[in-house]
């Protein structure tokens, strides 16, 4: 019998206390083919990230395991209003093309904001609908998406990020900066991780040193093609 590359989990959802079912990739189908500069993952057959986001069918609250317990009368107030009154029921269990997987990941960013979760668990999942629309090659999006990851990333690293010298976190914000085209951000965020003492997570400091390299290459690049834009019109 072969094995399928789904299986089920019961969750009780947050907000309604009803428990339901959700699927879950196995591990032995979790094979990526390679990973970009900002941790997306391309997956050989199944994509995991798509079944992430747990959707309650009976009331629509939509979490992932990074979400916190408990909530609060505020939130169900809003979230009453918002999603509770306006859903139709939609069953996410099963398996996930690529538009159940965005609309469910729209879904808990909704449901996060209501909530006013932690700004690391926002940006994670705006930085995983940046990758979605990556997925799909729809590149207005996906910058649209990184750019409102960045912005969140940003008030991460201004809550934790002097403290606890997350090399990971600064290297990221100067990957997105580069992918936006926003370079000079770029080298100042790749410069810290490579120049503070104090980190000392190597795979961080090298991969920093390589984007550091690319980002001037970048930078060369876009004065190239400005002078033969110049040029051409002479």
């Amino acid at each position: 019998m072969m094995l399928e590359p789904l299986y089920q989990v019961t969750e009780k959802c947050g907000y309604c206390e009803t428990e339901f079912r959700t699927s879950k990739v196995r591990s032995s189908f979790k094979k990526s083919a390679y990973t970009d500069t900002d941790f997306f993952c391309q997956f050989k057959t199944i994509n995991p990230d798509h079944y992430v986001v747990a959707v309650c069918p009976f009331c629509g609250y939509a979490f992932t395991e990074n979400f916190s317990q408990g909530l609060s009368p505020e939130f169900r107030t809003r979230f009453e209003l918002t999603v509770r009154k306006n859903w139709q029921g939609v069953d996410y269990s099963g398996e996930r093309n690529w538009e159940d997987a965005l609309k469910s990941y729209k879904l808990a960013l909704l449901c996060a904001q209501i909530k006013q979760e932690k700004e690391r668990v926002v940006a994670g999942l705006l930085h995983h609908i940046a990758w979605l629309y990556r997925e799909k090659g729809d590149t207005e999006q996906e910058r649209r998406f990184l750019t409102l990851a960045l912005e969140e990333y940003i008030k991460v690293y201004e809550v934790e990020g002097i403290s606890v010298n997350n090399a990971r976190l600064m290297y990221l914000l100067g990957e997105l900066n580069r992918r936006l085209g926003q370079y000079n951000e770029a080298i100042r965020w790749f410069d810290r991780v490579v120049n503070d003492k104090k980190i000392i997570d190597s795979a961080m400091i090298r991969a920093s040193r390589d984007q550091w390299a690319a980002t001037r290459q970048d930078m060369q690049d876009q004065l190239e093609n400005s002078g033969h834009k110049e040029t051409g019109h002479v």
